[in-house]
């Protein structure tokens, strides 16, 4: 117990933390949660960006229990959040079922997993830290089978450390992966110097010791490099021909989306998702979905 309430204070934060403390007494569960429990109950996953708390038991989206083969791609053999990690059969997501294979491998390069190995491909709070999230989504989607999904939490900038900053567009996002923009890319580290709110995010110290991290943070990866609300996951995952399963806005600052993979010569039909997230139906804790 006290391990796990140190790794979610040091993975998600104090806010995190008392979320899933809360969650643990008082259970409630996403919306889109029998969908997902569905999805992940009768094949094999991926999941990119280490082990996540919402998705273990008492939590918003309570699904390793229920999956019997879920492998894990971290991007280094020791990271803030998990600490040391070696390849192998050696992903314990769940202690009902066997340990999943853990790759190190960069998000946007899966090289050593061949294309269409997996049915559906989890990443929690993970897309924020890649430098360039096209690329890394398109190579998600190489790894996933036709007919396969995609469950992806992305945090609202409104509930994090991000909220002083302006969403980014979707059009910097395709510039982005234009211009095939690396992990070693600083950017925007002008921007997050200045915006970045530090008494949201305690473990980053003080300025100068944040400013120290930040320059080094192709090694430690604790960056945001973009900043995300709902329309823009929606036009993200619409851009790239993912057909829009489930999306929805979820507490603290959460951004959960459902997509599948369509075959070539399918495209998506996600009007009624893009028209949803901007209206008054669109039911979101978080301000600047209204925008």
């Amino acid at each position: 117990m006290i391990k796990s309430v140190i790794f979610i204070y040091k993975k998600e934060g104090l806010i995190n933390l008392l979320i899933a403390i809360y969650g643990f007494l008082f259970p409630m569960k996403a919306k889109a949660y029998s969908l997902i429990k569905e999805i992940v109950s009768a094949g094999k996953g991926l999941e990119v960006g280490g082990l996540s708390s919402i998705f273990q038991q008492k939590n918003v989206i309570p699904i390793y229990t229920h999956i019997k083969l879920l492998d894990n791609c971290n991007f280094a053999s020791h990271t803030v959040w998990e600490g040391n990690i070696s390849e192998g059969l050696k992903y314990f997501y769940d202690e009902a079922h066997a340990p999943g294979r853990q790759y190190v491998l960069e998000a946007t390069d899966l090289n050593q997993i061949e294309s269409e190995t997996y049915d559906f491909l989890l990443s929690s709070h993970m897309i924020e830290h890649t430098a360039n999230p096209i690329k890394a989504l398109k190579e998600w989607m190489r790894v996933v089978e036709d007919g396969g999904h995609l469950i992806v939490l992305v945090p609202h900038k409104d509930g994090t450390f991000d909220h002083k900053h302006p969403v980014t567009t979707l059009d910097h996002l395709i510039q982005d992966y234009e211009n095939d923009v690396t992990e070693k890319d600083l950017t925007h580290m002008s921007e997050i110097l200045e915006l970045h709110d530090l008494s949201r995010d305690l473990e980053a110290g003080t300025h100068q010791q944040f400013s120290e991290r930040s320059e080094k943070n192709y090694e430690n990866r604790c960056w945001h490099h973009h900043v995300f609300n709902s329309p823009l996951v929606a036009e993200l995952m619409d851009y790239l021909n993912l057909q829009i399963k489930a999306i929805e806005a979820i507490a603290p600052m959460h951004i959960l989306v459902v997509v599948q993979k369509l075959s070539d010569n399918n495209s998506p039909n996600n009007e009624s998702f893009l028209e949803h997230v901007r209206s008054d139906k669109y039911k979101s804790p978080f301000s600047s979905d209204k925008l």
